[in-house]
């Protein structure tokens, strides 16, 4: 079992009845909840940040006598670790958010696809379910609906970080290998067993829950004009107190910093190994959708660090995690991490170090999924801010000398 300790601040979660959002919903038509949803502008805390009441609103006109809410607890992106915190401390609320899902679209069946790494929740996670299904809070007839029925079932993954991309988590839930679809058709209207299919990040679907309990003003009350409500964040790296911390969307990395004692960083990392390496020059932007986006990691690097090493390692995990299906990642990550390397042994021109930067480029437009489309933005990030560091090196002597 995982023991690490984080801090927390307080968090939202811990104010809100965990299931008045559930019964609020239960006692409005289907189409209130969604628009409910609209008007808090909630949109995705996995990284996406796709607006939720869009989703639910295309998987509830799709016409299918069976329909799935699928809950991505596939928390694999480096540095991330607030959905296993929600997990551990708040599980009624996610459970409530799918149930209220579920409810909106018109669906009966749910599914949450839990992190292989996090198999130690799943006897806790189980155990709330069995709970909630005594309660009359699953199952047949929840909360008085007679004609209505919804429940909930567990299903592991295996460690594969492609799986936490929606299609490809759909495929392994089927039982095949974790990789992306050709798209559309969307999850929307062609999800598990080809049947409409929401999948929403274990945080977006907490907020759900929260949104229907307090009223989307109360959320829409937080946050800025185009990334409206609160946000949990990963903070890990080189700050005194790192853990799990919430901040209205729109709060700036130098206050994130000072919260965290990381004040003296040179860099964060954001949005995890796939997101965007900020310097200390630009610690005034807004971690919000419309400046620098996130899943919800914050990697801080102290002065100490080696940025070119910091690349490296990212490349690495890439050229691990690529599920190979489509050229233009299965082979642009290698040659990145051939580059670094090359860099880092001093042997890398800038006619090179200019190929490699528009062979990132490539691989953002043309890989078939996000993990292609994002693999190379570190690299490209560390690249531009930190070029004259990975460029002073020297050329290893010849062996021998």
């Amino acid at each position: 079992m995982n023991t690490m300790k984080t801090n927390t601040n307080h968090l939202s979660f811990s104010d809100i009845d965990k299931d008045a959002g559930l019964k609020k919903a239960f006692s409005m038509g289907r189409a209130d909840i969604i628009s409910e949803l609209n008007h808090s502008g909630l949109r995705g805390r996995g990284g996406a940040g796709f607006p939720t009441s869009v989703k639910w609103n295309l998987a509830a006109a799709a016409k299918s006598d069976q329909k799935f809410v699928v809950c991505n607890a596939d928390e694999g992106e480096p540095g991330t670790f607030k959905d296993r915190l929600i997990l551990a401390e708040f599980p009624d609320l996610v459970i409530a958010g799918m149930t209220i899902a579920g409810y909106a679209i018109g669906a009966s069946k749910g599914i949450i696809y839990l992190r292989g790494e996090y198999s130690y929740l799943r006897q806790s996670l189980e155990e709330v379910l069995a709970r909630r299904r005594a309660q009359g809070l699953l199952g047949k007839g929840l909360l008085g609906k007679e004609n209505y029925a919804f429940d909930i079932e567990m299903r592991m993954g295996a460690g594969a970080y492609i799986c936490g991309e929606e299609t490809a988590l759909i495929e392994s839930l089927e039982g095949h290998r974790g990789e992306s679809r050709n798209r559309p058709p969307f999850p929307v209207d062609t999800g598990f067993r080809g049947h409409p299919t929401i999948v929403n990040n274990v945080e977006t679907l907490a907020w759900a829950a929260c949104i229907l309990a307090k009223g989307a003003d109360w959320f829409k009350a937080m946050g800025t004009d185009k990334s409206a409500g609160s946000k949990l964040f990963s903070v890990s790296g080189d700050c005194e107190r790192p853990g799990v911390y919430e901040f209205p969307m729109g709060v700036t990395i130098d206050r994130l910093l000072e919260a965290v004692g990381g004040t003296h960083a040179k860099a964060v990392q954001v949005g995890g190994a796939s997101g965007h390496c900020i310097p200390a020059a630009e610690f005034k932007r807004t971690l919000a959708f419309e400046d620098v986006p996130t899943g919800g990691s914050v990697i801080v690097f102290g002065p100490q660090r080696d940025m070119l090493a910091i690349a490296k390692n990212f490349l690495e995990f890439f050229t691990e995690e690529s599920c190979g299906q489509c050229t233009p990642c299965r082979e642009g990550n290698e040659k990145l991490l051939e580059g670094v390397r090359l860099l880092e042994a001093g042997k890398c021109s800038m006619t090179y170090l200019k190929d490699l930067c528009a062979l990132g480029e490539t691989m953002q437009l043309a890989s078939k999924c996000g993990l292609g489309q994002s693999s190379p933005n570190a690299f490209l990030s560390i690249v531009n801010h930190f070029k004259s560091e990975i460029l002073g090196r020297k050329a290893a002597a010849p062996a021998g000398r």
